[in-house]
């Protein structure tokens, strides 16, 4: 980079005081590198600048002009080196009458000048030829101070050409220190003067004696000689001869005068012509100006010289003046037609816009050049709008730009969430997110996204402007004080005023393209038939994933609050925020559905490892799954300032109550799925268990592949932990997020829980009880059994003991999953065994003695040992199973079966400890 340019510094100015209009040069360093660059010169306060003359770096040469101040700085200012300063100061002098031989530090022109202010001649006045001194005296001007004199002699003044002469003031003025004697020298010096006047005409006469003298003899000569003559002959001849005299002497004269006055009347010619020349070369030179002043594009010059010459000659009756001004004339009409081209150039700045406004209204341009820009401009607009959209449509369907919009990572610091989106998938897949351009080609955002990036940002960058020139143009501020004084200014605040509608549907067409184009991208469907081929044209492959459409909606977001900075009224942009709520709810909508694919695919998860609980860790993942998908909605769903809820339509708040369920009703069908998936459809499932528990029975090693009905406990006992505290958490959820309808989708869901709880409960009961109850009628019949012929009993019999240890069996595998799930499963199966063996017992037409004791020890055996388990089903169960048998009448028979019993329980006191109630309690601990 070049280094910056010095500040302008003045170090002198020749001559350092003088009157107004003073010539001066001036020298310093850096005073600018052109004429161009030079755009301020102030001497004692008062702008310079049009008469200065750039020299050199080191040299400037200008007139001083009507300053205020009597002393002051001299401050040049440069467009390279910016304000400067001054280490001299210039004396401003007031204007004095100057005679023609009086010294002067100046140069005072003689020649008569043509005003421009005035627009009439001005010649020398007579009394400018007076002495400069009139007394004759040496004049010694006193130091009174000029308001003390003004004061004294009020209305008064101490120029004696002035018809206010006041001699008191020009006395005390010039001779305040004069002596009385040289004032008496004065007065005779006054009265000499005035002698001389008087005398002026008889010392003409004087000078000019022998010329008369001469004449009157000549001409009594000539009398005498007619008298003499006495006839008409010689009257006749002497006329002839003195005719002829005089006209030899006139023709000698014209010989002698002839080349002199021809010379005289050819240099008064020329030096007529070349006065005029000289005060009217500014017009004479202004076409060439104009046109070079143009080719640099210094169009301020050349307005103001416009505005000079017209105001000089704008109505001049000169032929000469009119021919010039007429060229001046069209090269300004080429100007304006250049000036106007420019403005509705585009792209421009907005600073350029202004800029060619104020030109094109100082030069009187036809029409509204204000109007004509910002109705270029907003074409400008939409035809970015619509060709950006075009060159990404046409990248989509593989005609690519020599630029692609990819992701530039590399060439763009500045932090981006397509960006870090980008990242993040590579560093899943365990890529290194430096390895170079590669990755970032090959992740790149979606076309949709990158395109409304683009659209939003452009009209971001170009909105901003146009708003401002609009403003501009209502207040009137693109118009110079020119354009104000000529009324241009209120004409243009009528148009403004006149036009507020118009310009308000230029306003309302970019937003509803912008937010058209955008729906066309990511909601076509809600474009109509004829809008989708201007505004759509996309190839909808796949439809936006939620975490995608989020980004949208915060570009969209930030480029709303950028246009509501520019204070455009909130009506003006109410589509934007509907925009807005539209891809708030396809948002939501989109991510539910995804949410509902994911947790499809938790199916493929199921490691069928259970905790201490019998929990495997999929009610985990699927919680976190449903957090996870209302924590990537938390942005979407907060409203800002001036965005509406995104429940408020009655039509939304049923979709996602639906999509919720569907979720809930995706993962129970899930678990179902799981659950009754046969032994070959399992890839490599393991059940793991906590060996430190000192209630195992046993345990199912982790190589050991699960069976149907582990894996119908170990669902059972997840749909319990679901049910107690997953969907309460993610109801809870729902609501800390706004959702509603949050009881309904509870209750749907819990019902639905529910009832595959049921399904699969009576699947294990079926499962575990029909074996066990299907063996009690072959095993009390074995060997021939009859009740009605049998020996005293001796203890329980085997088949009993098997059904024992066939629940036993059952209690242990539950028991191993999960502790919770015992109590419901055991009653359910001594449900169904005391169910079964009542029905056997109500079968049987007579018992003898001793049969009726065997079965009374074996049914009692088996309530006793299942006490904990029974429920009021399994009681009367029990009860009716006594009451079908006859009652023990002796004492003997009662002492005997409580024998037994005790008996029996002793001798399987390990195989019962599972049905104490010790082990009950330690169970619901």
């Amino acid at each position: 980079m070049s280094r910056a340019r010095q500040p302008p510094l003045v170090t002198g100015i020749s001559p350092n005081e003088g009157i107004s209009w003073t010539k001066v040069t001036i020298r310093g360093e850096n005073l600018g590198t052109g004429p161009t660059d030079l755009i301020g010169l102030t001497i004692c306060g008062h702008n310079c600048l049009l008469t200065a003359e750039w020299m050199s770096a080191s040299k400037i040469v200008c007139r001083v002009g009507q300053a205020k101040n009597d002393k002051g700085d001299i401050i040049v200012t440069t467009k390279s080196g910016g304000k400067g300063t001054s280490t001299v100061s210039f004396k401003l002098l007031k204007p004095e009458k100057i005679g023609i031989l009086d010294q002067s530090a100046v140069w005072v022109d003689e020649m008569n000048y043509y005003d421009m202010r005035t627009d009439r001649n001005k010649g020398i006045p007579p009394l400018s030829l007076r002495p400069a001194n009139p007394l004759g005296i040496e004049i010694d001007k006193g130091r009174f101070p000029q308001k003390d004199l003004e004061a004294l002699f009020p209305g008064m003044s101490a120029d004696f050409t002035s018809e206010n002469f006041s001699a008191a003031w020009y006395l005390i003025e010039n001779h305040s220190t004069t002596s009385f004697d040289q004032l008496k020298m004065a007065v005779v010096n006054l009265k000499k003067q005035a002698n001389k006047k008087n005398e002026g005409s008889l010392a003409y006469v004087k000078g000019g004696l022998s010329t008369f003298f001469e004449a009157q003899d000549a001409l009594s000569a000539i009398h005498q000689k007619l008298e003499a003559d006495g006839t008409e002959k010689v009257e006749g001849s002497m006329t002839h001869k003195l005719e002829n005299v005089l006209n030899r002497a006139s023709n000698t004269a014209d010989t002698l005068f002839q080349e002199v006055l021809g010379r005289k009347d050819k240099a008064d010619s020329t030096r007529n012509a070349l006065n005029v020349l000289q005060r009217f070369k500014f017009l004479f030179n202004l076409p060439l100006n104009i046109e070079k002043n143009i080719q640099k594009g210094d169009y301020d010059v050349v307005i103001n010289d416009y505005e000079k010459a017209k105001s000089l000659f704008g109505k001049t009756e000169v032929q000469v003046f009119k021919k010039y001004y007429a060229e001046v004339e069209t090269r300004i009409e080429a100007l304006r037609e250049l000036l106007l081209d420019k403005l509705l150039e585009t792209p421009s700045t907005l600073h350029d816009q202004k800029r060619y406004i104020r030109y094109l209204s100082d030069l009187h341009a036809p029409g509204d050049p204000a109007w004509q820009c910002i109705g270029a401009q907003h074409q400008w607009i939409l035809q970015l709008m619509h060709n950006c959209k075009e060159s990404y449509v046409k990248e989509q369907k593989g005609n690519s730009l020599l630029h692609s919009p990819m992701l530039d990572l590399d060439s763009d610091v500045r932090p981006s969430p397509i960006g870090h989106l980008s990242q993040t998938a590579s560093l899943k897949r365990g890529s290194s997110f430096q390895s170079g351009r590669d990755d970032a080609w090959r992740y790149k955002a979606p076309q949709q996204v990158v395109f409304v990036e683009k659209l939003t940002k452009l009209v971001v960058s170009q909105l901003p402007n146009f708003w401002k020139l609009w403003i501009s143009y209502v207040n009137g501020s693109l118009f110079s004080e020119t354009a104000e004084k000529s009324g241009q200014m209120e004409r243009s605040k009528k148009n403004a005023r006149q036009r507020q509608n118009d310009f308000k549907k230029m306003i309302q067409e970019v937003m509803h393209s912008l937010v058209k184009l955008i729906r066309g991208a990511l909601l076509p469907f809600s474009l109509r038939e004829g809008e989708s081929r201007q505004y759509g044209g996309w190839e909808m492959k796949s439809e936006l994933s939620g975490q995608w459409l989020t980004h949208v909606i915060q570009t969209v977001r930030l480029s709303s609050e950028s246009l509501t900075a520019l204070e455009i009224p909130n009506d003006m942009l109410q589509i934007i925020q509907d925009l807005i709520l539209d891809l708030r709810v396809r948002c939501i909508i989109v991510t539910l559905q995804h949410t509902a694919e994911d947790i499809k695919r938790l199916a493929e998860k199921e490691d069928w490892v259970v905790d201490n609980e019998g929990l495997t860790s999929l009610p985990s993942q699927f919680e976190q799954c449903i957090i996870h998908s209302l924590q990537s909605l938390k942005t979407v769903l907060d409203c800002k300032p001036g965005e509406a809820s995104v429940f408020q339509q009655q039509k939304t708040q049923e979709d996602v109550c639906q999509l919720s369920i569907g979720i809930m009703q995706v993962f129970i069908d899930c678990l179902e799925q799981l659950s009754t998936k046969p032994d070959g459809d399992i890839d490599t499932a393991h059940l793991s268990v906590d060996v430190s528990s000192p209630d195992l029975f046993g345990s199912i090693h982790e190589d050991s592949s699960l069976s149907s009905e582990q894996r119908l406990l170990i669902a059972l006992s997840n749909c319990r932990y679901l049910e107690r505290h997953t969907f309460l958490n993610i109801a809870e959820h729902f609501e800390k997020h706004g959702f509603q309808g949050v009881e309904k989708i509870t209750q749907v869901s819990m019902e639905s829980l529910k009832e595959l709880d049921q399904r699969l409960f009576e699947m294990y009961i079926e499962f575990k009880a029909d074996p066990i109850v299907g063996s009690l009628e072959p095993g009390i019949y074995a060997g021939y059994f009859d009740w009605k012929d049998c020996l005293v009993p001796a203890g329980v019999r085997n088949y009993l003991k098997e059904a024992l240890v066939n629940i036993i069996a059952v209690h242990a595998e539950v028991f191993t999953i999960s502790k919770d799930l015992v109590p419901r499963v055991m009653s359910r199966v001594v449900e169904a065994v005391s169910e079964e063996l009542s029905r056997l017992m109500q079968c049987v037409s007579s018992f003898s003695k001793n049969g009726a004791l065997q079965a009374r020890l074996e049914i009692c055996a088996l309530r006793d040992t299942v006490a904990i388990y029974l429920t009021p089903e399994s009681n009367s169960s029990f009860k009716q199973a006594l009451e079908a048998l006859p009652q023990l009448s002796s004492g003997t028979d009662k002492k005997l079966l409580e024998e037994l019993l005790n008996k029996f329980k002793s001798s399987m006191h390990l195989q019962l400890t599972c049905f104490q109630a010790s082990s009950s309690a330690m169970m619901k601990t």
